[in-house]
């Protein structure tokens, strides 16, 4: 699946969440896979970046974005 179709599913899915919120949910994820976190799709990762890696699991539901809340003011 194309980058920009993850990102879409991802965000259809969850409606409270915006891409900006996204990205830094991919961006935190990418980090703990280039720091040694296995990770939880059974895929050859060798050849696959650590951000598409990470996009592809928030996607399948495997990873959760969560922390992020509605400031009300």
């Amino acid at each position: 699946m194309k980058i920009e179709e993850l990102t879409a599913k991802i965000l259809d899915e969850n409606p409270n969440l915006d891409r900006y919120q996204l990205a830094i949910a991919v961006a935190k994820r990418c980090d703990e896979l280039e720091n040694g976190v296995v990770s939880k799709l059974n895929v050859n990762t060798n050849r696959i970046k650590s951000a598409d890696l990470a996009l592809m699991e928030i996607a399948e539901g495997l990873v959760l974005v969560k922390g992020f809340t509605d400031q009300v003011k």
